[in-house]
């Protein structure tokens, strides 16, 4: 017989995981709505132009890791790579510019890259993210980053470093690249395969590169930041100055460049020592030219995107314990024929009001059905056998002391109410 497993790369979060996970979601959520950020949800695959033209024909994600297919009407789609490009298109198709000046949106979602699956990095994985769109003022830059940092720190991870940079623009960020292509020419042959391409198609992403003797080649490469317009240089010297009134620690990184080509001035990102070498727990940066390349009108914008698998890996790794609650108020035992009955009636009554119960549907014994609750971390135990049906009352056994008490029926529903 075959026997199925998860395709290499993807995994199940088990229910004894998931709490977990609605844990962080929901605090990602109150985070958002304490900055005034409301949910989008976009669609799960979109069409694969909108990733190929505006990430980065070079970049990894659309070269190597987009999971593509074409529709019967030979349309190509792509399952979503990145939650941005997504959430843009939607803000420009749906001309949600007019309704604000600044649109807040985050999201939760899934994405797909066929990448090699290493700790804390999947193929299918939950990305939580925020855009803030419509406004240059390097304040927002800030709030997006103190966004970040506050859900980080509200969750149980206390350490990390913020790295801060700017990739400045379009017009002193061409400068800049001359001047890498200059410093790296005659140490392309040092370079690894990835980067020498790199080298003739997207420089900057040389810096970006992860393999130990290309980061020792490009030690002494020249800095974006010497290279700064007015304006960018202004911009960024605002934002660190924002992120020192607001008491957020951060260290300048000349070689963060972020992973698409569609980022101006800002860039940020979180890592965590936990993580090995895989240590980046989410980022972002701005980017003031997507949503005209994507058909809108020119409108700037900055975001931040964290994986949820990996923040769930690190918390472990930091022996942070969730403050989740996965137990029942009430598991049911009938006892019988005539206490199966009953308990089907109770279960019923007790979840219309409210509480939380469950019973057995297997005909179990007693002292089994004890066994469940405990695992089902039952608070309490209401037992109902043929005495209990011939008074019209009910067992309650407190589960933590131990201790029992006779409850008439009529009064259960108020009983759980009360405790």
């Amino acid at each position: 017989m075959t026997e199925y497993a998860a395709p290499r790369g993807t995994r199940d979060i088990l229910p004894g995981e998931t709490p977990k996970w609605q844990y962080l979601e929901t605090k990602f959520r109150e985070t958002c709505a304490l900055y005034g950020f409301n949910e989008i949800r976009t669609p799960t695959f979109e069409h694969t132009e909108l990733f190929t033209r505006n990430l980065g024909e070079t970049t990894d994600v659309v070269s190597k890791e987009m999971y593509t297919f074409e529709t019967r009407g030979s349309k190509s789609l792509t399952l979503r790579p990145e939650g941005t490009a997504p959430a843009i298109r939607a803000y420009v198709q749906h001309n949600l510019g007019a309704n604000l000046p600044v649109n807040k949106l985050y999201y939760i979602g899934r994405l797909f890259r066929y990448e090699r699956p290493q700790a804390g990095r999947y193929r299918e994985h939950t990305q939580l993210g925020v855009e803030a769109i419509g406004s240059v003022d390097p304040a927002i830059d800030a709030e997006v980053i103190s966004l970040a940092a506050q859900f980080f720190t509200s969750v149980g991870v206390k350490q990390f470093e913020l790295k801060l940079n700017s990739i400045g623009c379009p017009q002193c960020r061409p400068t800049y690249r001359q001047a890498l292509m200059e410093f790296a020419r005659d140490k392309v042959q040092d370079l690894c395969p990835s980067c020498v391409q790199r080298y003739e198609q997207n420089p900057l992403r040389m810096l970006d590169c992860k393999v130990e003797s290309c980061k020792a080649v490009l030690e002494d490469a020249p800095k974006m930041v010497d290279y700064l317009c007015e304006d960018c240089a202004a911009h960024f010297a605002k934002v660190q100055s924002y992120l020192r009134e607001f008491g957020i620690d951060y260290v300048l990184d000349p070689r963060l460049v972020r992973g698409f080509d569609y980022y101006t001035k800002t860039a940020f990102e979180f890592v965590s020592g936990e993580l090995g070498a895989q240590n980046a727990i989410g980022g972002g940066g701005r980017y003031d030219n997507l949503i005209e390349e994507i058909g809108g009108t020119r409108t700037p914008a900055i975001g931040f995107g964290l994986g949820l698998d990996r923040l769930v890996l690190t918390l472990e790794s930091l022996g942070v314990e969730l403050p989740v609650d996965s137990s029942i108020s009430a598991f049911v035992a009938g006892l019988g024929e005539s206490g199966h009955d009953a308990a089907v009636k109770i279960v019923r009554e007790l979840r219309l009001n409210g509480v939380s119960a469950e019973m057995d549907y297997t005909g179990r014994s007693l002292k089994a059905q004890m066994k469940i609750a405990d695992k089902l971390q039952a608070k309490f135990v209401v037992i109902v056998g043929e005495d209990e049906i011939a008074n019209s009352v009910a067992t309650v056994r407190n589960m933590k002391t131990s201790r029992q008490a006779t409850v008439p029926l009529a009064d259960l529903v108020k009983t759980f109410k009360v405790d």
